[in-house]
């Protein structure tokens, strides 16, 4: 038997991270796609995974291949899991080793047992409304052992997690696992606590809270165990191995944490439609508040499913907006800001009525910068073109792009003046006043500064759930699928911040944040109040909440996107270079803009290509971002268009090229 060589997917992004290898003769049996091995790069040796068999080798180059040194056999990709790597590499333009070993666990060689929950399977309390049973028998009579997609728009609180439960009992009924995706970690309690108590199963978790041994551990089990299980986890668990997948559920299928910012810029909900597909199984899709975009795919389909009334006693809320414009200038309304008379009436009221309250301010810290009252001078990040964040419990300033901090200052560097004006508020500073204006009750944070273990998370939820805890000042943590049972009153402040951002989905994020948040309350059948305070109550995004339209955000969103270019008309790549210095950046991010418009004018005439630009925020980290857009409604000529480019792309080393497919934000 002659030699044999391989090409290997290998760990790093040397010719886009595909190299051939020799293979040795004691290897040549067990070889194959998706085989992890050992091999030599340069001085060092790094993983790959076996990609397919090199049919011909030039014999001036056979000298230049080196041998695969040792196989890795603790874990091994099947066909489908490689057909969904490679389909990520060609969709996200990434390399195809380093994305194989961004996704597998750490390989431990003794793991310790895996850790999981066991499901008591009692009889569920809560019966389907006749909508509900619509959803789950027409989803079940297309058929679970083959590929579909659908949609549940539902109201907050119309009961899409019952419907949700009936499907994953029907699944596991069939001897087949299910893969429930969340959003984020702080809402893996409140359904782990619902699918334990009402299926009979193995419920795994895999979020952040996961030791690198549960996950190798449950890696591993997956691989080679086909009993029915739920999987629960965060948007990273869409690439378990899991056998007998019988369904795949993606709640809250909007969130933006979905989307991964860094290395390959996939969004798991589509990955996990992609892998729905391969698998040849269902995948359901549900929101309050879904994706323009994919409101747009769903709405002519016969997949698509409005709930728009809330289940059981559950009732919409009273919207309210307060106007704060001049507020600051009442001398009265000043010593509560950012609270007005109105809204702490109102606090006070649910109190008394020993309900809790919720206040949702989507920003950390006690001050968004500290000013001199004197000279103006505001405290900058020295590595970042932006202000340092002023967090008063700790006693410091620090920014939020790189992990820049110091001490709080006494007084300006500048003018030695000692008045330092802290400019905005956070979550400390709405907390902090709170706590002066209502000594007696027990309020807390709910933020990712306070809250930095899963067992904090744990606690402060359960406090707040056996009422130890009066209300509640948090973030976005706050909004995301909670089912506060005695909560009937919600504030949101500092909601304008959000308003008028430059970038197309700017609308959408408002829109969808004051929809979650105002839908934790009310969920159990009392009168129940959102507060909003804004400086333009005019803005029409408030009045989608306030007449608590349905769809008709989307009805005006869509026209405004198809103006401006944006999706779901269109498709998105926004390619960022990177530098230490502003100067290249800025001349390589042009040069490479006029070489793609020269490229797209001569073969690519659907593709157009905007920028450069600055990033939003230009300098991080000491280093500069200049970005360019590629758009166009042809998707085939846009990747064509960025494969030609990047086969041909002489990177200077001093730049780094990151590349961000359907981005959700223009950085």
């Amino acid at each position: 038997m002659g030699e044999s060589y391989f090409l290997i997917a290998v760990n790093s992004p040397y010719n886009q991270s595909m190299l051939t290898y020799r293979c040795p003769m004691e290897f040549s049996h067990v070889l194959k796609r998706g085989v992890m091995v050992k091999i030599p790069l340069g001085k060092r040796m790094i993983d790959g995974c076996v990609w397919e068999k090199v049919s011909t080798v030039q014999d001036s180059e056979k000298i230049k291949i080196k041998d695969i040194v040792s196989i890795e056999e603790e874990i091994v990709l099947g066909p489908k899991e490689c057909e969904l790597y490679l389909w990520m590499s060609n969709y996200y333009h990434y390399p195809l080793g380093m994305l194989v070993f961004d996704i597998l666990p750490s390989i431990l060689k003794r793991p310790r047992k895996l850790n999981f929950d066991q499901g008591v399977g009692l009889n569920n309390v809560l019966e389907m409304n006749p909508d509900q049973r619509e959803i789950f028998e027409k989803i079940c009579k297309h058929g679970l052992d083959q590929f579909s997609k659908w949609l549940i728009h539902g109201v907050t609180g119309a009961g899409k997690t019952i419907v949700y439960l009936e499907l994953i009992k029907e699944v596991l009924s069939q001897g087949k696992s299910v893969l429930f995706l969340l959003p984020e970690i702080n809402l893996t309690p409140q359904f782990l606590k619902t699918f334990q108590t009402y299926l009979d199963v193995a419920i795994y978790s895999y979020n952040s809270s996961v030791s690198n041994s549960d996950k190798y551990g449950l890696w591993k089990l997956l691989q080679e165990d086909r009993k029915p299980k739920l999987i629960l986890g965060v948007r990273s668990s869409v690439f378990l191995p899991i056998k007998n997948l019988g369904m795949i559920i993606v709640d809250e299928e909007h969130d933006q944490s979905f989307k991964q910012d860094d290395r390959c810029t996939y969004n798991a909900r589509d990955i996990a439609i992609k892998r729905a597909s391969l698998e040849k199984i269902p995948v359901i899709l549900g929101s309050a508040t879904p994706m323009v975009e994919t409101y747009k795919s769903f709405l002519e389909s016969k997949n698509y499913f409005a709930l728009k009334k809330k289940a059981l006693t559950s009732k919409l809320p009273i919207v309210e907006l307060i106007d704060m414009r001049g507020k600051l200038k009442v001398e009265k309304e000043r010593m509560l800001w950012p609270y007005t008379t109105k809204s702490l009436d109102k606090i006070n009221e649910a109190l008394n009525r020993n309900e809790q309250v919720l206040v949702f301010i989507n920003r950390l810290g006690y001050a968004n910068y500290l000013q001199c009252n004197s000279c103006g001078h505001q405290f900058s990040c020295p590595n970042c073109s932006t202000n340092l964040k002023y967090f008063k419990k700790r006693q410091e300033i620090s920014c939020q792009t790189c992990e820049y901090k110091e001490s709080a200052p006494e007084m300006c560097p500048e003018c030695m003046n000692m008045n330092l004006m802290p400019k905005g508020f956070g979550t400390e500073k709405a907390y902090e006043v709170l706590k002066q204006l209502l000594p007696e009750k027990a309020i807390e944070r709910f933020d990712r500064d306070e809250i930095k273990t899963f067992n904090k998370l744990e606690n402060l939820l359960n406090d707040f759930h056996q009422k130890k805890i009066d209300i509640l000042v948090g973030t976005q943590m706050l909004s995301k699928g909670h089912n506060f049972e005695n909560v009937n009153l919600v504030l949101i402040l500092g909601i304008d911040s959000q308003l008028n951002f430059p970038d197309f989905r700017s609308n959408e994020r408002v829109y969808q944040t004051l929809t979650q948040v105002s839908g934790r309350a009310g969920r159990f059948g009392k009168d129940s109040f959102i507060l909003v305070h804004t400086l333009a109550p005019e803005n029409k995004i408030f009045s989608y909440l306030t007449n608590h339209s349905f769809d008709d955000f989307y009805q005006d969103e869509i026209p405004l996107r198809a103006i401006c270019s944006s999706p779901p008309l269109k498709k998105i790549i926004l390619l960022y270079f990177n530098s230490k210095s502003q100067e290249k950046t800025i001349l390589e991010s042009s040069a490479q803009a006029q070489s793609l418009r020269q490229m797209a004018l001569r073969h690519f005439p659907e593709v157009e290509i905007l920028g450069p630009r600055p990033s939003m925020i230009e300098k991080k980290v000491n280093k500069f971002t200049w970005s360019l857009m590629i758009r166009s409604s042809d998707l085939n000529q846009m990747h064509n268009l960025l494969n030609t480019f990047l086969k041909n792309y002489q990177r200077p080393h001093t730049i780094s090229l990151k590349i961000d497919v359907d981005p959700y934000y223009f950085d």
